[in-house]
């Protein structure tokens, strides 16, 4: 998951706190005229592209749109602590804002929790959402079968790699692994040929939570099966898969790379900041040949990103990830995102939708794409030259969502995610087998599942 850097700007208690006072202004339904649009505003007070674009799409709606308002919404804090302020907010329509901008990780649980209105009506007039790619429209797709988020953006998974390492070890400059074994194979030779350097990341353990599970377990999950296997979730039983042979092989491959010494110290792996660590020390200063890692790495090396690097296109090659055997389709990659998605409480739904028009326009959503490096999931935007030309690698990560997987759209993920992360640290750390860590899985997936588990 994309990394946040900079301290907490406010603590859950507080931010709980703030609801009531939320509450003086009026809610959404105070003013007919006037659209509320709540947004996670970043800790990192560098950084307000977020801020200047919403900005930029309020001037064109008040311009477009005589008479009505838009009153931006911004909530500064982590993550989590957002998610906890905007669920206080959506509990009273004195508080809930109309719009709101929700993870697809947490989506379904305030689609369960009644706080949001499904989109179908809306979606089903508006030619644009011919434009968004199928893979994208599930993201906010809640088990009734309605549509409750607009996405703005996704993004990729891949093989990112130090060119200059690799040749040390007599590995291509155009490098591609066909199987698992191969990116193995080419640690191996990196850890032979280039001490020093840690031949390959990849993510494990509960403490850096989602990235490890989404950018390492799933990456490799997801390529264990055939094509059009659903590996954690059987949509059409309505059952969590357990934690069978591909999950024991995603599990044994994680092992091997920390047996073998392939990847970072194991101290290291486990730090929940290891995901910073990675883009801002371990590549751009030559430390890690290979990092399995998400399409915005490049956003954090750019003049305005917090670590400057201008090599890092010429330095840096990127390859998909392999399925386990090479199998069809032969890529994998993984996607969340963000969604625009309306209270159901918003008094204001109407105007809160022509919000989201605005913001979709296919300008908006071509400058959108680009300012947040995000990949495009609409198809009219990844065809846009502007989009194309954007940021070294972004046709590579933008050709990887025909291949990607969306976690399960279910409100219960989120503790299937963290028994994931104790499985992939016992087997690396040792203190279990793959075997053994997946048996224990099964047991925890039965529990915070009710029991609706299957083969």
């Amino acid at each position: 998951m994309r990394p946040t850097t900079a301290p907490l700007i406010l603590t859950a208690a507080a931010l709980v706190a703030t609801a009531g006072l939320t509450a003086c202004g009026g809610g959404s339904g105070s003013d007919p005229d006037t659209v509320k649009v709540a947004y996670n505003r970043s800790t990192d007070n560098k950084i307000r592209f977020k801020d200047n674009h919403l900005a930029a799409v309020k001037k064109q709606f008040e311009k477009a749109n005589p008479g009505k308002k838009v009153e931006l919404v911004p909530i500064q804090a982590q993550d989590n602590d957002y998610a906890t302020k905007v669920q206080q907010m959506m509990r009273s329509p004195k508080t809930a804002p109309d719009l709101v901008y929700e993870d697809t990780f947490r989506i379904n649980a305030d689609i369960k929790a009644g706080y949001l209105r499904p989109l179908d009506d809306y979606l089903a007039k508006w030619k644009n959402w011919d434009q968004f790619v199928d893979t994208a429209k599930t993201a906010a797709r809640a088990e009734d079968g309605k549509t409750y988020g607009v996405p703005d953006g996704t993004d990729t998974r891949g093989l990112w790699f130090n060119k200059d390492i690799l040749a040390k070890a007599g590995l291509p400059a155009d490098w591609a692994p066909k199987n698992w074994n191969q990116i193995l194979d080419a640690a191996r030779a990196i850890k032979k040929k280039v001490p020093g350097v840690i031949p390959l990341n990849v993510y494990t353990g509960k403490a850096p939570g989602e990235t490890s599970v989404m950018q390492s377990f799933e990456m490799l999950l997801y390529g264990t099966g055939a094509a059009g296997d659903e590996p954690l979730y059987n949509p059409e039983t309505k059952k969590w898969v357990t934690g069978g042979k591909g999950f024991q092989d995603s599990l044994a491959f994680l092992k091997t790379v920390y047996d073998e010494e392939l990847g970072p110290d194991i101290s290291d792996a486990l730090d929940p900041n290891v995901g910073t660590t990675v883009f801002s020390e371990w590549l751009p200063e030559g430390k890690l040949a290979i990092a399995l890692d998400g399409s915005w790495l490049g956003q954090n090396w750019l003049k305005t990103g917090g670590k400057p690097w201008p090599e890092w296109s010429k330095t840096l090659g990127q390859a998909p990830m392999p399925t386990q055997a090479g199998q069809a389709p032969g890529k994998v990659s993984m996607s969340g995102g963000w969604t625009w998605a309306i209270s159901a409480k918003s008094k204001n739904p109407d105007l809160a939708w022509k919000f989201i028009e605005q913001f979709q326009t296919r300008k908006n959503a071509v400058r959108w794409d680009i300012v947040n490096a995000q990949i495009a999931v609409r198809k009219d935007v990844a065809k846009d030259p502007e989009y194309l030309s954007s940021m070294p690698g972004i046709r590579f990560f933008t050709g990887l969502v025909r291949y990607t997987h969306y976690r399960p759209a279910l409100p219960v993920y989120p503790q299937v995610s963290s028994a994931i992360g104790e499985a992939m640290e016992a087997a690396t750390t040792g203190d279990s087998s793959p075997g053994g860590a997946a048996k224990a899985y099964d047991e925890q997936l039965k529990s915070v599942t009710d029991g609706a588990v299957g083969g």
